[in-house]
């Protein structure tokens, strides 16, 4: 008998554009819409191919590295709106300013889906 085979989540971006470092983790389809979603600004600098956001992000290949084509070999983090769940666990700031344990840069803000939409169109969950 075969092994069963596992069922990955769609993401928006395809998996031949996302490169390693990917974050690891729950692979399944998020259940419900997040009011907020992780954004990645122009601040990031790819942490030298050794991102500490990356490593913080409990799902299956929502943070990936992308190559800068100009610039090898530099490049930066990207975040598949599809996939992200909203957890902030990404983030470096918390409540009341504390420090978390995520981008040392301060290069990760949470956005509302909404405005998100706007740029990437409806998403479904």
């Amino acid at each position: 008998m075969a092994p069963p085979t596992e069922v990955k989540a769609p993401g928006m971006v395809p998996d031949e554009l996302k490169h390693e470092p990917r974050s690891k983790g729950i692979a399944t389809a998020r259940k419900k819409k997040p009011k907020e979603l992780a954004v990645i600004t122009e601040c990031c600098t790819g942490c030298a191919g050794s991102p500490a956001c990356v490593e913080y992000c409990p799902v299956e290949d929502c943070m990936f590295w992308v190559p800068d084509e100009d610039h090898p070999p530099f490049g930066r983090i990207q975040i598949d709106p599809i996939l992200c769940i909203g957890c902030k666990k990404c983030l470096s700031k918390g409540p009341d300013g504390c420090f978390l344990d995520g981008c040392p840069w301060d290069a990760i803000v949470m956005v509302e889906t909404t405005e998100v939409e706007k740029e990437v169109g409806p998403m479904a969950y």
